[in-house]
């Protein structure tokens, strides 16, 4: 939901002149198209339906957009902290009936790439974008065995079972900063919303298909500039498909992707009016330490702001530190960024970055660590 609006905007940029790494063809996305709501031709989300499990894992070349989502805390030996995000996102640039040209360059599809790397302790935050076409083996996405790829941007599974998905490995680099991650999940998967089919807004199929993996052991390296960091910690996993968007008076969104200590994951979104007020829309998982879990609605979770951050170079004013609550868990969660830094300057910017997060659980003290996304305050609306 939340990188649907942002991959349009993302791809409507690139759209009104020839995309990056791509010839110059009518395989371009204006703005109008980007931002029109055009669905006709497109797969609709209109329902709860059974998964296909690998093929899911893979490509849904029938829906408009989709992304591989990997946001993950990690330490290095030395206790040294790093957050990092990677996702992967794909857009049909006609519908699946259109007619197409045939040649080793000609797609339907192009495919955007996110790497950020969070340092707290230099207080340097990397933020790198890449565009490619889905056609000449340049990227794309299949399942099985799972692999999505963008140039040599990839995450594939390296189990001995092509039907699995774990353990897989994520690799990046860019300018010197990269990642090289094997990742095996300890949680089963998670259905977002009604058994994986979660509505974004009023009317037929203006929802999407959204699964996660929301704690992942994860063991790898970490390569700056200054140096190579053998480092572990835990992951989270989104994927979700959708032909859709925000309704006209939403301008944008506050998600968390939390992880307690005591084995609990929260999974939150709230979308924000023009006028300040919650979409009703709202909502999240809880997912309990068993691996069991149940949707919460927005009125099960009060999110309070405890303080800002203007960003020295968009000048957006973002929430920098919050309160959320669920009463009916007795669970209090101050949620405080790692450094308040961590804006990708990117086709659109917005602010994804690492958390901590501290409160109390029946009365008793718990902690954690998390990801939380910001979009809609840097002025633009959607």
């Amino acid at each position: 939901m939340r990188r649907l609006i942002l991959l349009l905007l993302l791809l409507s940029a690139a759209g009104c002149t020839t995309p990056p790494d791509a010839e110059e063809s009518d395989d371009t996305l204006n703005l109008a198209e980007a931002m029109g709501g055009d669905t006709l031709g497109y797969a609709r989300a209109v329902g709860p339906q059974p998964f296909d499990f690998p093929t899911d894992f893979g490509a849904h070349p029938t829906f408009k957009t989709e992304w591989w989502y990997f946001t993950g805390n990690l330490w290095s030996g030395d206790k040294r902290r790093f957050g990092y995000e990677f996702t992967v996102f794909r857009s049909a640039l006609r519908p699946p009936d259109s007619l197409a040209r045939h040649s080793e360059w000609s797609t339907n599809q192009l495919y955007m790439g996110h790497f950020s790397l969070a340092d707290p302790e230099t207080g340097t935050f990397h933020a790198h974008e890449r565009f490619s076409r889905g056609a000449a083996g340049l990227a794309g996405a299949a399942s099985p065995p799972f692999r999505v790829w963008l140039e040599d941007w990839s995450m594939e599974t390296v189990a001995a079972d092509p039907s699995s998905l774990f353990p897989l490995q994520l690799q990046v680099e860019a300018d010197g900063v990269g990642i090289d991650l094997m990742l095996d999940a300890t949680n089963p998967i998670v259905l977002q919303g009604e058994r994986g089919w979660d509505p974004k807004g009023d009317g037929n199929g203006n929802a999407s298909y959204y699964f996660s993996f929301t704690r992942i052991e994860t063991k790898g390296t970490i390569t700056l500039p200054s140096g190579r960091f053998n480092v572990e910690g835990s992951s989270w996993k989104d994927h979700e498909w959708s032909t859709s968007a925000l309704g006209k008076d939403e301008v944008g969104w506050d998600w968390f992707a939390l992880q307690l200590d005591d084995g609990r994951e929260i999974m939150f979104y709230q979308l924000r009016r023009e006028d300040g007020s919650q979409s009703p829309f709202t909502g999240g998982t809880l997912v309990e330490a068993d691996g069991s879990y149940r949707h919460i609605t927005r009125n099960e979770v009060k999110l309070q702001v405890d303080g800002t951050w203007e960003s020295p170079v968009s000048g957006a004013i973002y929430p920098s530190g919050w309160t959320l609550s669920l009463p009916g868990e007795d669970l209090e969660l101050h949620v405080t960024p790692v450094m308040q830094n961590q804006e990708l300057n990117v086709s659109v910017r917005y602010f994804e970055g690492a958390v901590d997060i501290e409160g109390t659980s029946n009365g008793q003290p718990i902690a954690g660590v998390g990801y939380v996304e910001l979009t809609g305050y840097d002025g633009s609306t959607l």
